[in-house]
């Protein structure tokens, strides 16, 4: 399964605002399936500017959304149904995965999965939890459980990202250690740098240059950082010869 197998679908949703947002956190992670069921929607003639605004530069999740009377409908193609809940009780289901666990146990599955999300204010309910095969809940603080609907989508989609997506880009500036082949032609630059000036008039080229790879090496830096270091080398050889 990839991320064009997961649908995020919406039960009940009643505020345009939160659709808007959740189809920006659904483009922000590559996710581009969006089904409504049973909207719950006032005034759409006044609200759909409010949808568009949240959504930002996402509006063609929305434009390409699909729309079901019930939930039952909007789930009838999907594999797998999870219900979001963070509620539990002897007529709920008694097993739920993390958001983390869910996106592992997605990966390894075929098929078309829905990922389901309650109204805003009450959640799914124990009907529409009944027509999920698995639970799922975000682990928050227990004194303020409640989380807004786009910042719940937004987890999911991440985590789902995180594991489905096919190479994503570098993002500039990100962070990313020496390889041991950069290490090794910076430590020669630094040392052939020594040599240049007689550091070694006695053995231990040799017992440096690994001193040098290990400490380089625990020390992290990242490819950028280790030609602004040659660099400075290279000039101070030049400007010592």
């Amino acid at each position: 399964m990839d991320l064009n197998d997961i649908c995020i679908v919406l039960a009940r949703p009643s505020e345009w605002g939160n659709t808007g947002a959740v189809c920006r956190a659904m483009k922000n992670m590559g996710l581009s399936r969006l089904r409504i069921a049973a909207p719950a929607y006032v005034s759409k003639d006044a609200s759909i500017e409010k949808l568009l605004a949240r959504a930002i530069h996402a509006a063609n999740i929305w434009d390409e959304a699909e729309h079901f009377i019930t939930l039952k409908e909007a789930l009838a193609d999907c594999t797998i149904s999870v219900g979001t809940s963070r509620r539990r009780g002897r007529r709920r289901k008694s097993v739920t995965l993390t958001p983390r666990e869910l996106a592992a146990f997605l990966q390894s599955k075929d098929g078309r999965a829905a990922i389901v999300f309650g109204n805003e204010r009450s959640g799914l309910d124990r009907e529409e939890l009944d027509l999920c095969n698995i639970a799922s809940h975000i682990p928050v603080n227990p004194e303020f459980p409640s989380i807004n609907l786009s910042h719940a989508v937004q987890i999911y989609a991440y985590e789902l990202y995180q594991l489905m997506a096919e190479g994503p880009a570098p993002v500039p500036g990100t962070w990313m250690p020496m390889n041991a082949a950069e290490i090794q032609s910076l430590v020669s630059k630094t040392c052939n740098f020594l040599e240049s000036i007689g550091f070694y008039k006695y053995p231990g080229r040799a017992e440096q240059e690994r001193f040098l790879q290990d400490l380089i090496a625990r020390a992290g830096l990242n490819l950028n950082e280790g030609r602004y270091l040659s660099n400075i080398i290279a000039k101070g050889a030049s400007m010592h010869g």
